[in-house]
């Protein structure tokens, strides 16, 4: 068997503090797989520049030029995580075996990416990198990271638990990926969905190695709500079955209204009146919202814009 070429796919947004410490940390990994032979000497790390607006382009340009290992792409501007991981991955997916995408700040524990081609080695076409415990988080990240997955789940949307986008894919998978169209991209639970031999690889996250975090609580909101609303129709049968409940609830009071007023027993009084009109409007509101949501999306999906657009390339500057 012939040593696999490896892609690292690792996105970038204003990581000029974090970059050239773990673009050592990197190839430091590189450097010992390729001398354990697990994979191949052509392997490279692949920087995709986000649209950052200080030097992190300035840096990966520079880390090419200084390393054959290192090379780049970058956005004509910022399209977020998930579209710089799936420009990533489809600008690899011809040139290499495996990717392993990666977040660049050194939280990830790099040095599982040996297990992970390891069980590439073993048949494994997909491995997620799953952490094992998130005992160094504080309690309100903790609960809100695990309610979100705990979630997603329940809404329908299949993602493996504590799993985020640090995984290994062969290229098989990656050609089959590439027939999936979407605009609204939540890689986590897409990448269940193409399928092939899975496995987990369980590590230990880190502090961030520099700099700030650039997924707050709000995102990590939003790429749920991506993720529900890409993946499952769940909430459209959650408006229709609470539809059914109120009507049948609306049809109990109508009768019992109806009964007392032929029995002389009707209290003439606005305040239920208007707690029942309040409950409902706010019911069909909230009803709208969540369809709007769903028509949004597929506003989206038919305009078929492009998911990405690379407008620079180091390769192009040697």
């Amino acid at each position: 068997m012939s040593l696999p070429v490896l892609y690292m796919v690792i996105p970038c947004y204003n990581e000029e503090e974090v970059l050239p410490k773990t673009s050592e940390m990197f190839l430091q990994e590189l450097d010992v797989l390729i001398n354990k032979e697990k994979i191949s000497p052509d392997s490279k790390i692949m920087f995709v520049n986000d649209g950052s607006k200080d030097k992190t382009w300035d840096i990966i340009c520079n880390l090419s030029k200084a390393n054959n290992h290192f090379i780049g792409i970058s956005q004509s501007r910022n399209r977020g995580h998930q579209n710089a991981v799936l420009a990533g991955l489809m600008e690899a997916k011809d040139k290499c075996d495996i990717t392993i995408s990666i977040d660049c700040d050194g939280q990830d524990d790099i040095t599982a990416m040996e297990k992970m081609v390891d069980e590439y080695r073993g048949g494994a076409e997909v491995v997620y990198g799953v952490r094992d415990n998130r005992d160094s988080d504080t309690f309100f990240k903790r609960f809100t990271a695990q309610s979100f997955y705990k979630f997603m789940n329940f809404m329908g949307a299949e993602v493996v638990y504590n799993h985020a986008d640090y995984r290994l894919m062969s290229s098989k998978v990656l050609q089959a990926f590439a027939e999936y169209k979407e605009v609204n991209l939540f890689l986590r639970g897409l990448i269940p969905l193409v399928g092939f031999k899975s496995t987990s690889v369980y590590y230990t996250r880190q502090e961030r190695v520099a700099g700030e975090s650039h997924y707050p609580l709000s995102k990590m909101i939003g790429l749920s709500v991506d993720g529900i609303t890409s993946l499952s129709v769940k909430p459209l049968q959650m408006i229709t079955s609470l539809g059914i409940f109120i009507s049948v609830v609306s049809f109990i009071l109508t009768v019992w209204a109806f009964v007392t007023q032929v029995t002389g027993n009707a209290v003439p009084g606005w305040a239920s009146m208007t707690c029942i009109v309040s409950f409902l409007g706010g019911i069909q509101l909230i009803s709208i919202g969540v369809i709007g949501t769903y028509v949004g999306k597929i506003y989206m999906e038919v305009k078929g814009r492009p998911r990405y657009i690379i407008s620079d390339r180091t390769d192009d500057k040697e």
